[in-house]
């Protein structure tokens, strides 16, 4: 299913994934979050600026546990735990912070 963004009209897959990473810009995770009623902070930013980063470096999208880890290292403890990170995205830090982010959906996640 498509979804509009900045005039633009981008592929997603049947799990709403973009098709093409290439074509991700910030105003995706704003259209995909107003899909799920979900305003984005700051908080929210810096993990989905943090999974970007993570995948340019390692070309992969962190499981669960390996963004736990990775956030609490780079961000801090209160940051790096399953608690603050669902709290931010309640269907799943690592499936829903991937998709706003562009990525493609994490290794180990149904």
């Amino acid at each position: 299913m498509p979804i509009e963004v900045d005039g633009k009209t981008l592929e997603t897959d049947e799990e709403g994934y973009l098709v093409n990473l290439n074509n991700w810009v910030p105003g995706v995770a704003e259209v995909m979050a107003k899909e799920d009623d979900l305003e984005l902070t700051q908080d929210h930013w810096d993990i989905i600026n943090f999974l970007r980063e993570y995948y340019e470096e390692y070309q992969i999208a962190p499981a669960v546990r390996v963004l736990t880890k990775a956030v609490g290292k780079r961000l801090g403890k209160e940051k790096g735990n399953s608690k603050y990170l669902y709290g931010l995205f309640p269907y799943g830090p690592g499936k829903q912070a991937c998709r706003y982010a562009g990525l493609p959906k994490p290794t180990g996640c149904v």
